[in-house]
């Protein structure tokens, strides 16, 4: 059984940084791509970053550029997403997820999906 669990989110200020967690077990993270997804309150989910397996080719978008960085600890079987200079427009739950099913890494669909961590950024 596969199970992603993401974890790190919490409140901060805006300008400051989280760490934000996806452990795997069931499934391996270095096979496939492993993108993150938000999504805020009223708003579509949108992918934010993604990581390709074997490479240290990252994606994100651009609303995140320069701010957010993803690495991967394949010996822990879990990615992290570093967020930096957070924004009140960061705010949402936070997704990972794997097993791309359709689509591009950065905003297809995956058939695996954590349960969420949920961002808080205040002005």
């Amino acid at each position: 059984q596969v199970q992603l669990v993401e974890s790190g989110g919490g409140s901060v200020q805006a300008g400051g940084s989280l760490r934000l967690s996806c452990v795997a077990s069931g499934y391996t993270l270095n096979s496939n791509c492993v993108t993150w997804f938000r999504q805020a309150p009223g708003k579509e989910r949108e992918g934010v970053a993604t990581i390709y397996p074997g490479s240290p080719v990252r994606e994100y978008a651009e609303s995140v550029k320069g701010r957010f960085t993803l690495s991967r600890d394949n010996a822990k079987n879990t990615g992290y997403l570093q967020m930096n200079t957070l924004q009140v427009e960061d705010n949402g739950t936070y997704y990972c997820a794997a097993g791309l099913t359709s689509g591009v890494c950065l905003g297809g669909s995956f058939r695996y999906w954590g349960q969420g961590t949920h961002v808080d950024v205040s002005s």
